[in-house]
């Protein structure tokens, strides 16, 4: 991973890219002083929901790390609470990891894995005079643990014998004590400034089926205490994580030096905070994501509308376009919120060069031919992407009867109107010129049929005698043409009025999905698989829907529209 400048073309990105951030310039010393000869990093989500696009960012920079400095990468569930824990969710984490290209290989690792060792480490912390179990509620810990400005007090229990409290923290693993009765808390110190250092909680009593355990446990760590003596289990040097643990890596450093793992602050592993990657106008709170799949509002957690990874692989997006968006983000300290266009600009990029590009039509309106031979079929050769000749050529069914979109053509055009309007002449995409003779309306006065004639010697889009048309449309062969749904998004937020209301409730886009049953495109699409992408001719990207297409029957989501104003700044 590295920390760049933005940038306006890719090459531009790839060369910045070069730049070391904080944190690889922090492991080149720590190799260089010997503080570890190898770098292992790891991704430890909680299997309590779907990742969303600021996880990508982790994911990336643990993963470049390891494989930059030849290390490992591991993927490992901190699941510490079976209460909010679904094996639903692991599969969803995994499959994402692996879509991104994050190998883990074979280090597929839980925090359950380690329990024992984590129970080891408690009845170390006993023995040591550094640990005791408190009779205190939750609510009674938080009155003593004092504010910010104030000293904490210390906990009624906190001169227990080792010898009691040895035999209490075995009554809490059998079973003896409710939800809550009891807690194993760290002995630190109640007027540490830091406030996370006054004895915090490292066990508390859970009687839950775990998804990982079963019933083995009715005790469980507290995340402060198990995630570090995980990351001493599996070698890992750099525990990168964001910065709300910043205040907890004293923490984390006494948890393994106090159950001896390591002997001081400095050595492996090592905590280190980054900045978390922020987007603009939209919604990645497990609590409201939840509530809009409950309401009906999304379809599931992968709604295209929605920003979790398994959303933007359903919406169309790619690994290569969020491994972009991640580099011109950057890796620092300091927090900071990207636009959303960017992250469209970076699949544009992606894209525009590697899929090919048809044509669709996705409010049809008939256009006829009228001096075009019936009963013939033309088969046109057709480049599929003219910025790269290596996708090939197509061939697309031309006859005299073709569907346009309705916007198209206009009865009383306005001034620099250079589409199809009665007398005007047009280049049919890669085809012939057309002149608009006439046309047809219902009852309602909606046009039905347009009618014209075409130019039998303007093949291919040029006329031999030099005349030149300032129109182009593009079209699809009504006979051939395979019929589709179209869905087109907006985002899910209102963004004038920003992501929430004054009562915590989401300010939600009424038209943040637009449906079209009736739209048309090429029959060189009848075999499209799932999350496979094309460019529509002036629609824009668009990608097959994984949930909802059926064999002869796609259903296309519109992964971005072809233009935006967004334009990256270029760097000093």
């Amino acid at each position: 991973m590295s920390e760049i400048s933005p940038a306006n073309t890719t090459e531009e990105v790839k060369e910045q890219s070069d730049s070391r951030n904080f944190i690889q310039r922090m492991i080149d010393e720590d190799l260089k002083e010997g503080v570890y000869d190898t770098v292992n990093t790891r991704f430890p989500p909680e299997p309590n929901g779907y990742l969303h696009i600021g996880h990508a960012k982790s994911i990336l920079l643990n993963y470049g790390l390891a494989k930059e400095y030849g290390g490992k990468f591991n993927l490992r569930f901190d699941d510490t609470n079976p209460t909010k824990e679904k094996t639903e969710f692991v599969e969803s984490i995994k499959a994402d990891v692996k879509w991104l290209g994050a190998d883990f290989e074979d280090r597929l690792f839980f925090a359950s894995d380690y329990f024992d060792k984590m129970y080891e480490g408690a009845i170390t912390l006993i023995k040591k005079g550094k640990a005791y179990v408190s009779d205190l509620t939750a609510d009674e810990i938080r009155e003593y643990r004092g504010t910010l400005t104030e000293p904490g007090k210390d906990d009624p229990s906190r001169n227990r014998s080792v010898e009691e409290n040895l035999e209490l923290f075995e009554k809490m693993k059998n079973g003896e004590y409710a939800d809550g009765e009891k807690t194993l808390r760290a002995k630190i110190d109640m007027a540490a400034a830091n406030i996370n250092m006054r004895d915090p909680i490292i066990y508390r009593v859970a009687h839950m089926t775990h998804h990982n355990t079963g019933d083995k446990w009715c005790i469980y760590p507290m995340y402060d205490y198990a995630h570090p003596i995980e990351d001493a289990i599996e070698g890992i040097t750099n525990s990168i994580c964001t910065l709300e643990f910043e205040d907890h890596r004293p923490l984390y450093d006494w948890v393994l030096i106090e159950t001896g793992y390591k002997n001081a602050p400095n050595e492996a592993p090592k905590q280190t905070e980054f900045a978390k990657m922020y987007l603009t106008n939209v919604v990645t709170g497990k609590r409201y994501i939840k509530k809009l799949v409950e309401d009906g509002i999304v379809d599931g957690w992968d709604d295209p509308r929605l920003v979790s990874i398994a959303a933007l692989r359903r919406r169309g997006f790619t690994p290569e376009s969020i491994q972009m968006f991640v580099e011109l983000c950057g890796v620092s300290k300091a927090n900071a919120s990207a636009e959303y266009s960017m992250l469209e600009y970076c699949i544009r990029e992606d894209l525009k060069v590697k899929r090919p590009r048809v044509m669709a039509v996705l409010d049809p309106v008939k256009l006829i031919i009228d001096n075009y031979p019936e009963g013939v079929t033309e088969e046109l050769e057709v480049q599929n992407n003219l910025e790269n000749e290596s996708l090939g050529m197509r061939k697309v069914p031309f006859s005299r009867e073709l569907y346009i979109d309705r916007e198209d053509f206009m009865e009383e055009p306005p001034k620099k109107y250079f589409r199809l309007f009665p007398g005007n002449e047009v280049r049919l995409m890669n085809a012939y010129f057309v002149t608009c003779t006439s046309f047809e309306k219902d009852a309602d006065g909606n046009v039905t049929v347009i009618h014209c004639t075409y130019d039998p010697e303007s093949k291919g889009g040029n006329s031999p005698d030099g005349r030149k048309v300032k129109g182009t449309i593009h079209w699809v062969n009504a006979a051939t043409a395979l019929k589709c749904t179209v869905r087109l998004y907006e985002n899910i937020i209102d963004e004038e009025k920003g992501v929430y209301n004054e009562d915590g409730s989401l300010n939600l886009n009424p038209n943040s999905l637009t449906t079209l049953d009736n739209c048309f495109v090429e029959p060189s699409l009848k075999d499209a698989k799932a999350y496979e992408s094309f460019q529509f001719v002036r629609q824009g990207f668009f990608t097959v829907d994984y949930k909802d297409s059926k064999p002869g029957e796609p259903v296309f989501n519109r992964i971005v529209s072809l233009k935006s104003s967004f334009v990256l700044p270029k760097k000093d």
